[in-house]
């Protein structure tokens, strides 16, 4: 079997599928990447199934050394990919041979990006999914970030090398956007009206303690009359405002239930969005109806799937 040396981990570096979701009511979060796109599009470059196990780098990227010839590519944010210290293209397939070094550096643009290799990551499954959660300890390489010294085996590749990219319609839609779109959350009507004018007319910014479990706003607190709230299940996405009255946005690795009022949800059209936040990136939001979030996520997956989104 083939196999990756980790040379070099970089600041976050976890091996990450499209999730677990449907374990929540045992308190399981889904975890999984958090660009999910880019993920989807990086394995159907190297000939994989949308959903197979990935690298997700977070800020600063890894070195990596491949023991045999694989078919990589690197997609999400550009962390400045360089093959044997030659530059390459990131968002397009790419040959490596035995011995090669793969080295990424620090993001240029968006938060994470992912290292897809024909064959996929070979891990073990934890309840359906290879993705890593950091806090349980569970799925991916030993239920951790990755370490100097680590050697990931990659699975069989598909087949031989073609060389493909996303297409530029589709690099686009996947670039940063700073307006995050949101359907009204389950408590929205205890904020006021004046409370959500200015929710949805502030710019946040996003926290230092921001990670994949939530992304945590400075900016205008919202006011909120206490009152009780019995604790309850809480979607990915979910904005809740705690008694201090900054929203935080509920992440992947979220914790399942939740005693604070949630004033919005961010769209899953806009998840991939969320995943590409840094620290001190700021942000507004915009309103949209459930019919709008509807539309846009066929509009979104539509996209995704035609043919034209990737090209040779």
């Amino acid at each position: 079997m083939s196999s990756i040396l980790v040379e070099s981990p970089g600041l976050l570096t976890t091996v990450q599928d499209l999730g677990r979701p449907g374990f929540g009511h045992i308190g399981v979060s889904p975890s999984g990447a958090a660009d999910p796109l880019s993920l989807r599009l990086g394995n159907r470059l190297v000939g994989n199934a949308e959903n197979a196990a990935a690298l997700e780098m977070t800020l600063v990227g890894g070195t990596f050394i491949f023991r045999q010839d694989a078919i990589v590519a690197v997609t999400g944010s550009d962390f400045g990919p360089t093959l044997d210290n030659v530059a390459v293209r990131h968002g397009e397939a790419i040959e490596v041979h035995a011995n090669q070094t793969l080295r990424l550096g620090a993001t240029r643009s968006g938060a994470r990006c992912y290292l897809c290799v024909s064959g996929g990551i070979s891990v073990p499954m934890f309840l359906g999914s290879t993705s890593t959660h950091l806090l349980s300890g569970l799925g991916g390489f030993e239920g951790r970030a990755l370490r100097k010294g680590d050697i990931l085996k990659i699975g069989a590749a598909s087949g031989p090398f073609r060389k493909k990219r996303i297409a530029p319609h589709v690099m686009k839609h996947l670039s940063s956007r700073n307006v995050l779109r949101c359907t009204p959350g389950p408590q929205a009507d205890w904020f006021p009206e004046f409370v959500q004018g200015s929710f949805y007319s502030s710019r946040y910014r996003v926290g230092e303690q921001s990670n994949r479990m939530g992304l945590r706003l400075e900016g205008p607190p919202l006011p909120l009359e206490a009152r009780p709230m019995i604790t309850e299940g809480v979607s990915l996405g979910a904005i809740q405002v705690p008694s201090g009255g900054l929203p935080i946005i509920l992440f992947v690795d979220q914790q399942t239930t939740g005693g604070y009022p949630k004033i919005a949800n961010v769209i899953s059209a806009d998840l991939h969005c969320v995943g590409q936040l840094r620290p001190r990136d700021e942000i507004h939001f915009a309103k949209a109806t459930f019919e709008e979030a509807r539309a846009l996520l066929i509009e979104q997956e539509s996209m995704l799937a035609s043919p034209g989104a990737i090209v040779e």
